[in-house]
């Protein structure tokens, strides 16, 4: 589809527009500078820092703004595939910046809970305290109760980090599988479904996803730790196996991860927030407080706690075809999850200085269970004559030079994937252990097979690479 020029140059201007806007007046908005009046009002405190962070977050959707907008004045050019891996790269860095801080404030403050003296030397209003060192210097962190007498004036949210990890992830998720859909989300080995079919599917599984554990966490299984566990987790594989019975084994994977990452900040927007907002009102106002607020708000951020290393490992994945190339993948999600959960949970444990021996030890056999159950057999197919070189390029001028060629022919790669080329033997040759990995073993290329490749031109490939990768 192509879009009036004109259009995308008024939108530029209107994105470049509000980002120097907004950001010469987070620089100029008054109450920000050093040594502000004292005479300011909370009201007028709380109005000026709610409007810091509109303003950040409208700078972050100019960006993003501009990004689509390059997107789309390229569109349908050369220039296209370039500017996609452009995209890519930018999204993917702002979401593992944020991702790292908001990972990174959910370990530090669920080691402070562990870890906090509540015996020696407390006053009555805290629930305890802690010292530490760290960068040269030492900290001293209280922990109230419920809140303290004057609620101060300078109170730091752990919010943004949350927001912007899934508005990021999110646009991330649009620009790797949804704006290819029917190259990368849809299999129609899997599900014969059209692209549009599969998004409205991915997208809607999240909502479903969080209003079921919403549920969970908001009913009487909630005060039983261990049968909530279970059944979150069996909920969990299930939505990892219907993943992988409607979408490519690849987007399966991330769908898994964003559905968690969903849920992980929908705790945060729609619990965990609020909560805190009612306790910072109620002090102001000298009103009772809600114990309970505080209380589900703890849970539901322990709940986060334990889903950061199975979305951890969903983000890298992608990366290993041995991962979600195996023949039942929602399984090695099942194992990675659990045994992941298991890590995290000692660690947890240790920082209360309440260990346990087996839980370690267990959860490492769990995962290295991932990796041997997923290994490729060592001998599946015989080798019954030597294979020529002429047999093995014949297939891969069939099923790869489409996409893999200094010249592709494919309707969505304009470019060599991760710049893999196959217009020469030596370029065959050359790649021949990752031909291996992902023809042969996990079976992740041709990209959903989009080729048609056959189990026989595959163990021709073996057998050639096994009998040494000649050229003769």
């Amino acid at each position: 589809m192509k879009v009036n020029i004109f259009i995308l140059l008024v939108l530029y201007v209107v994105y470049f527009g509000i980002l120097i806007t907004l950001g010469y007046l987070t620089y100029k908005m008054p109450g920000f500078k050093i040594g502000k009046s004292k005479e300011d009002s909370d009201e007028n405190e709380t109005i000026k820092i709610a409007s810091i962070n509109y303003m950040y977050t409208g700078m972050l959707l100019a960006i993003l703004g501009i990004l689509v907008n390059t997107y789309l004045l390229v569109q349908g050019t050369p220039l296209e595939s370039h500017m996609m891996e452009w995209l890519n790269i930018v999204i993917r860095l702002m979401h593992i910046t944020f991702g790292i801080a908001w990972i990174g404030a959910s370990f530090y403050f669920v080691f402070l809970e562990n870890a906090l003296n509540r015996t020696e030397n407390v006053r009555d209003e805290l629930a305890g305290n802690l010292w530490a060192v760290h960068g040269g210097g030492f900290y001293y962190v209280e922990k109230y109760k419920i809140a303290p007498k004057e609620i101060p004036k300078h109170l730091h949210w752990f919010k943004y980090e949350a927001y912007f990890t899934w508005l990021s992830g999110f646009c991330l998720l649009f620009v790797v599988y949804y704006f290819n859909a029917s190259a990368l989300l849809i299999d129609n080995n899997v599900l014969d479904i059209s692209a549009t079919q599969g998004i409205v599917i991915g997208i809607g599984s999240f909502v479903v996803a969080w209003l079921i554990y919403d549920f969970l966490c908001k009913s009487k299984l909630i005060k039983n730790q261990l049968l909530f566990s279970i059944i979150g987790f069996l909920i969990l594989i299930a939505f990892a196996a219907f993943y992988c019975h409607v979408f490519s084994s690849r987007a399966a994977y991330i769908h898994f991860g964003a559905m968690i990452g969903g849920i992980m900040v929908a705790n945060v927007f729609f619990v965990i927030i609020p909560a805190q907002k009612a306790m910072v009102h109620a002090a102001k106002m000298g009103l009772p407080l809600d114990p309970t607020l505080g209380k589900n708000a703890l849970t539901r951020s322990l709940h986060n706690n334990y889903f950061t290393l199975p979305v951890l490992f969903v983000m890298v994945s992608n990366h290993f075809p041995s991962t979600f190339g195996y023949e039942y993948p929602w399984l090695i999600l099942a194992i990675i999850s659990l045994g992941a959960a298991g890590v995290k949970h000692y660690l947890n444990l240790k920082e209360k200085k309440q260990l346990n021996v087996w839980i370690l030890p267990v959860s490492v056999v769990i995962l290295l269970a991932a990796c041997f159950i997923s290994a490729p057999s060592t001998n599946p197919y015989e080798c019954k004559s030597e294979v020529s070189f002429t047999e093995v390029n014949a297939i891969v001028q069939k099923r790869c030079v489409q996409c893999h060629s200094a010249t592709p022919t494919d309707d969505v790669y304009k470019v060599a994937p991760n710049g893999v080329m196959y217009d020469t033997p030596e370029d065959i040759v050359k790649k021949k252990d990752l031909i291996m990995q992902r023809v042969v073993i996990t079976k992740t290329m041709p990209q959903n097979n989009k080729t048609n490749i056959t189990a026989e031109e595959r163990n021709t490939i073996r057998c050639w690479i096994e009998q040494g990768a000649s050229l003769k």
